[in-house]
């Protein structure tokens, strides 16, 4: 069974601070924390905040009245192809063997 009506209208965007109680609302449903200051993606049917998932990672919320598992599905998928990729440490760079300095010799 699909998460809405074909008939509903699907909107999945980031969210704002106008959605702050939606989402505090959501959460208290999914018996979830309050999510924090992290950007949001949402999905709305019909206007209706029906599910959260956190831009960076982390507990997704969801209404439990409603199916949606695919709309935290789509996005989580959609966190995905817009997140910027994880920065990897840089590596340090070594000098080459023959580069290094040699060590020292104290009180031969």
């Amino acid at each position: 069974m699909p998460p809405f009506d074909a008939a509903e209208t699907l909107t999945i965007r980031m969210a704002v601070s106008v959605d702050a109680e939606a989402l505090r609302r959501l959460a208290q449903l999914d018996s979830a924390p309050m999510p924090g200051p992290a950007p949001m993606l949402i999905a709305e049917v019909a206007g209706e905040l029906r599910a959260a998932v956190p831009l960076y990672g982390g507990r997704e919320i969801a209404d439990p009245f409603h199916p949606t598992a695919e709309l935290v599905d789509l996005l989580t998928e959609r966190t995905r192809q817009i997140a910027p990729p994880r920065r990897r440490p840089a590596r340090r760079l070594r000098r080459p063997a023959r580069m290094r300095r040699p060590a020292i010799a104290l009180g031969a």
